[in-house]
């Protein structure tokens, strides 16, 4: 039996910006070996596979590297291929995954993500922390990720990574944020060490970056832009324990996976 295959854009209107994440509708789990097999073969920064068991969804993520515990753009990709490819009618989608619940969310034009908040810590920065990233930040910020704050949208648009210093670094990946121009915040976010030089948009950074920033900004409701060179928009909130990620989503692909392996 071949696998279904949706390539889509996450956190954008358009295709050729935002992230492109694959997404792989299972009826049962394959092996790990196959999936992360399956993720180096789609290489792109995340394949998102899930499962339908009952009301809800079980969910896992793979880079092209490794499997992580939590990621946005490929969960926000995968409620859009649930909502508008397999006849899904409720309102909102429950994931099962390795951080617990997951909730998604319709409203309006938007998919909203409803994750668990990070609070990172003051962190001293680390030689290799400057050395890849070419310029020292204001102040840095320790959770599963390095997050070096700068002075400007325009320092953090600058950074030309030193990858290989990156990827030496004890963390999944490293965050560097900034007030916005014409948002409220901006962020670029790199993990070498999992397989992905820069991620175009990254859902999880930002259940690390909404705190900060709401609390920084004393706002709970905020608006961000990842400045890759594809780009994305983020309609954010804190809420607490959790925090509310939006976004939109469009499919640019569909197909199958012709190898027998269903």
């Amino acid at each position: 039996m071949n696998i279904p295959l949706y390539q889509v854009d996450a956190f954008t209107a358009r295709i050729f910006s935002g992230n492109p994440a694959a997404v792989c509708p299972l009826e049962k789990w394959l092996p790990d070996a196959t999936m992360q097999a399956i993720a180096a073969e789609n290489n792109l920064s995340e394949t998102a596979f899930f499962v339908e068991k009952g009301d809800v969804f079980e969910i896992r993520w793979f880079t092209p590297a490794v499997e992580v515990d939590l990621c946005g753009h490929a969960t926000l990709a995968a409620a859009h291929v649930i909502f508008n490819h397999i006849n899904y009618f409720k309102p909102r989608i429950t994931f099962l995954s390795a951080s617990g619940s997951l909730r998604v969310e319709k409203k309006d034009d938007l998919l909203v993500l409803d994750f668990p908040a990070r609070d990172p810590e003051p962190a001293e920065p680390p030689a290799l922390l400057t050395e890849g990233l070419g310029r020292t930040p204001r102040e840095v910020f320790k959770g599963r990720d390095f997050m070096a704050v700068f002075e400007s949208e325009a320092d953090v648009a600058a950074i030309s990574p030193d990858f290989a210093s990156l990827a030496r670094l004890d963390s999944l990946g490293i965050i560097a944020t900034a007030r916005g121009d014409a948002c409220d915040f901006i962020s670029r976010f790199f993990a070498p060490r999992a397989g992905i030089p820069e991620d175009p948009v990254t859902g999880s950074a930002h259940t690390e970056l909404v705190p900060f920033w709401a609390k920084r900004l004393k706002k709970s409701t905020l608006h961000a832009f990842q400045v890759s060179k594809r780009g994305g928009e983020l309609f954010c909130e804190y809420r607490g324990d959790r925090v509310g990620i939006g976004g939109r989503a469009v499919t640019f692909l569909q197909g199958e996976i012709d190898a027998g392996l269903g």
